[in-house]
């Protein structure tokens, strides 16, 4: 005789199967499975940490994860315009305006990884700017200010500026420019990590230093702004022709050492996003989902960075802790993209 207590669960599952009412596990938990992300990522390392992140979360959703690929700025948008790379999430904007022409027309940005937290600007030694009065970038035309800063004996202040290719080294090079700096002031292009160590030891030796930097950034954690270094102000707001409508974003309110309140800092604040290449999110609404619900914490950031600068440069594993960390947060992020897929 058939037992029909041990098959009828059988039967009623295979029933609903055959009606569509009981999709595939896998189906339902990895919208991503069977299809590989082409991602990439900037060549600032304060960046990667995020990135890697993101790589994990689109792997718990079943995308194989290629990468990420380092790029710098104009190459990366050139690729994902074209569909050679798929994304990454180290856009900064309103700094990276330079390259909409170059991807608007395959590629768009969604969500964000941090809003408005990521500022950007001129910093020097706290000793200097009392000893010396610095208040703007003007100060750097006086003689006895830019002996105190001339550590290659080429009669100009050196500046730790920004290499070859970033979207600061634009802004910085039109700053030399617009305030008539190129006769007293040498940006250093090299190696950003290289050159920020360099200054460091300089000023642990009693030296003064004068550097750009962004946040977040291990530099802030470092040299504390307000203790070790002031954020100093330009002399009048001038940014470059695709920024010229944020002027005002240019100066803000309570930015923690700068010389006054509110600081003109001579950048706006940042928002850090993703860059995606448009086709492919068309093709995978569970990416688009997940990019549009996901951010980090800058705070977060912070302390990722300057645990690597310490020298724990695990990110995968750093990332991963992070994740589980915020297990709860993720898992609601996860739940959108794959009810976007289904």
């Amino acid at each position: 005789m058939l037992n029909l207590k041990k098959i009828m669960p059988t039967l009623a599952a295979a029933a609903l199967l055959s009606t569509g009412s009981l999709a595939p596990a896998s189906a339902q938990e990895m919208p991503g499975e069977g299809t590989t992300v082409q991602m990439a990522r900037a060549t600032w390392d304060t960046g990667w940490f995020h990135a890697e992140i993101y790589k994990q979360l689109l792997e718990e959703l079943g995308y194989t994860v290629e990468g990420p690929t380092t790029l710098d700025n104009p190459p990366f948008y050139q690729a994902v315009s074209q569909g050679d790379v798929d994304l990454w999430v180290n856009g900064w904007f309103p700094l990276h305006n330079t390259y909409r022409s170059t991807f608007e027309s395959g590629a768009e940005v969604v969500g964000a990884v941090a809003e408005g937290g990521a500022l950007e600007g001129y910093l020097v030694d706290k000793a200097s700017v009392e000893e010396f009065d610095i208040q703007t970038l003007d100060d750097f035309k006086r003689d006895e200010v830019k002996e105190a800063f001339d550590r290659n004996g080429d009669g100009k202040a050196d500046l730790v500026a920004c290499p070859p290719g970033w979207g600061c080294e634009v802004n910085i090079e039109h700053h030399l420019d617009a305030y008539e700096l190129r006769d007293h002031v040498n940006p250093i292009k090299a190696g950003y990590s290289a050159s920020m160590a360099d200054a460091i030891a300089a000023y642990e030796n009693g030296e003064s230093i004068f550097f750009y930097t962004w946040t977040p950034n291990w530099t802030v954690n470092e040299l504390a702004p307000g203790e070790d270094v002031m954020w100093i102000e330009v002399p009048r707001v001038d940014l470059p022709e695709e920024m010229a409508d944020l002027e005002d974003a240019a100066t803000l309110d309570g930015v923690e050492g700068c010389v006054d309140d509110p600081c003109t800092l001579g950048f706006p604040a940042n928002d850090i996003v993703p860059v995606v290449n448009s086709a492919f999110l068309d093709e995978n609404p569970a990416v688009r989902a997940l990019l549009e619900a996901a951010s980090i914490p800058l705070p977060d950031i912070y302390s990722q960075n300057a645990a690597m600068q310490e020298g724990d440069d695990n990110i995968e594993q750093q990332a991963a802790n992070w994740i589980e960390e915020n297990r709860d947060t993720v898992d609601g992020w996860l739940d959108k993209a794959r009810e976007a897929a289904s």
